[in-house]
């Protein structure tokens, strides 16, 4: 299914010359964040956009939200909105379109284009790259009324998608002065040796599409003693492989320069590409993805026959007046077809939006074209098996409920840890990772469809109480009186000493039941130090009725805090 058509005369081992575009912090422009209001833009617990004052502030992208909420108290959150990100960067797709008819859709925000043509056309890569860099400007300023005048647009052109990314990353670092990056021809190697290898975990390499494996691999690398692209790229190629596998193959083809991704488009033919009328047409988005997901299902079939994995398709429609809409999206590593799915309602919902080419008749026609492929490595999983096909819908359903409802309307359970069984039961907002409040230690375990997973028990926890745990604790304590036998309320001194022994419960609607068995107390003082000490002693209860419930003391006052099964 590949040839080198697209990249004739091309130097052996030298990938095809790319350009990458990217408005830096596009999903806050499109949120129409105030920049001068500390704002960012959050998806799955994680700071993804953020405005100038945030940044001013010391909030990064990539924080956690709490930590970023910790950086900046006055930070205001808004949910990622993918649809309104790809809707309102239409405009400057379009805009790319007339410069060259393959602009290639990365993100939102984000296009890639084979500059081999283009630049021939336009005087050379500066050239090309000058005139990119004016279009989205201008398009911005004309189509988008509150983006900041200064947004930063920066523009690479390196041997590669890899390296033509991370030039536009570092076109405003290298030079205050310019957003533009021109690495030269066959030098993308040296460009990229003196890198960081977190490189490897970004937004440009086919790894960084499993965030959080990509982090692992490249925080083993650091241990290794490999700091750059070059480190890595010195290694030989073996050692890597017996070490990574898959994952150490792409690493040192990376770090080499050596990014063929682009180079090998699908070969044409009516058996790689598949379309569908829609009879009667349709005026609802929805209606359109749902058939679009049985075209998607239909491409992903063909290709896995073929071990081929889909990085480029091309999807077009068409109206019942006879409009047309043709694009294509690109993917980092390779589509799945939800993610096809979200492409076309991006694509249509753009095309509506759009005032110089808005349709004037409803979809008709849905299809899907394969543009380029690569062959499928598999994706390889732990050794217990790792996260599932429906792990990921899961994800991507929570994801679409959590950006509805908002960040914490969606929460998973993880079982923490602490010195009361109220600190073993937490509810932390999906996507998160870490501790549920800063009272309490626990795990750095991410809160997925699966929860977070077991706790972490490294601290002694001295004070808590031993097996069997409660089966229900309670979230908010039943506040009652526990008397001896001559009705006197139960004490309990500093030492520990009861003050005579319990004989009957009283619950706060006056209902009493008698004590037959009782155990402790057992004594916690947290916090000594500070204010927000905390001295209780807790009772193991058994009343008439065969029940037993855990029950403390602070203060003088009663509480019940769990049953037993």
């Amino acid at each position: 299914m590949r040839d080198r058509r697209d990249n004739p005369g091309s130097p052996v081992g030298i990938p095809p010359r790319m350009l990458v575009v990217e408005v830096e912090h596009w999903s806050a422009i499109a949120a129409g964040l105030d920049p001068a209001t500390p704002a960012a833009v959050v998806s799955a617990g994680r700071i993804t956009a953020l405005t100038p004052a945030a940044a001013a502030a010391g909030v990064r992208t990539e924080m956690r939200r709490r930590q970023a909420q910790s950086e900046c108290p006055a930070l205001e959150l808004v949910e990622h909105d993918p649809d309104l990100d790809a809707r309102r960067f239409a405009p400057v797709v379009t805009a790319l379109e007339d410069l060259t008819p393959r602009v290639e859709v990365l993100a939102p925000g984000c296009c890639v284009v084979a500059t081999r043509g283009p630049s021939r056309y336009y005087g050379g890569d500066e050239a090309l790259a000058e005139l990119v860099h004016q279009t989205v400007a201008g398009v911005l300023v004309d189509a988008q009324t509150d983006v900041p005048a200064n947004t930063t647009i920066r523009v690479g052109i390196a041997d590669g998608l890899f390296a033509a990314g991370l030039a536009a990353r570092l076109a405003s670092a290298r030079d205050p002065s310019t957003q533009v990056l021109v690495v030269p021809a066959g030098a993308s190697a040296a460009f990229l040796s003196r890198l960081s290898q977190r490189a490897l975990a970004g937004a440009f390499s086919p790894l960084g599409d499993d965030p959080d494996a990509a982090a692992d691999f490249t925080d083993v690398l650091r241990r290794l003693g490999l700091r750059t692209l070059g480190d890595v790229a010195a290694l030989p190629t073996a050692d890597l492989i017996g070490r990574f596998g898959t994952q150490g193959e792409w690493a040192h083809r990376l770090a080499s320069g050596r990014d063929f991704r682009l180079s090998q488009p699908a070969a044409a033919g009516p058996e790689f590409s598949v379309e569908t009328e829609i009879d009667p047409p349709a005026d609802r988005l929805d209606t359109v993805a749902f058939m679009a997901k049985s075209l998607a299902d239909q491409l992903d079939a063909q290709l896995a026959r073929l071990g081929q994995a889909l990085v480029c398709v091309e999807i077009s429609a068409e109206t019942e007046h006879g409009e047309t809409s043709s694009r294509r999206w690109r993917h980092g590593f390779r589509f799945s077809p939800p993610d096809v799915v979200d492409r076309v309602r991006w694509q249509l919902d753009g095309w509506r939006s759009d005032n110089r080419s808005r349709p004037s008749g409803r979809i008709s026609l849905i299809g899907l074209a394969v543009a380029e492929t690569v062959p499928d490595e598999g994706h390889q999983l732990g050794f217990w098996g790792g996260q599932s096909e429906a792990d990921e819908r899961a994800e991507r359903a929570m994801g679409r409920v959590q950006a509805l409802v908002g960040f914490d309307g969606v929460t998973v359970g993880r079982l923490g840890s602490g010195r009361r069984f109220a600190d073993l039961e937490q509810r932390l907002p999906f996507g998160t990772t870490g501790q549920a409040d800063s009272s309490t230690a626990g795990a750095s375990n991410t809160a997925g469809p699966r929860g977070a997973g077991a706790s972490n028990t490294a601290p002694p926890w001295p004070g808590r109480l031993g097996a069997p745990a409660p089966a229900e604790v309670l979230a908010e304590p039943e506040p009652l009186a526990v008397l001896d036998a001559n009705g006197e309320p139960v004490g309990v001194s500093g030492r520990a000493q009861v003050s005579a022994p319990p004989a009957v419960l009283r619950r706060a609607d006056g209902r009493a039941s008698a004590i037959t068995a009782w155990a402790g107390p057992w004594p916690l003082d947290e916090r000594w130090w500070s204010s927000r000490s905390r001295r209780q002693a807790r009772f193991q209860l058994v009343l008439d009725d065969g029940t037993a419930h855990l029950c403390a003391v602070e203060g003088g006052r009663w509480q019940r805090e769990a049953t037993y099964d």
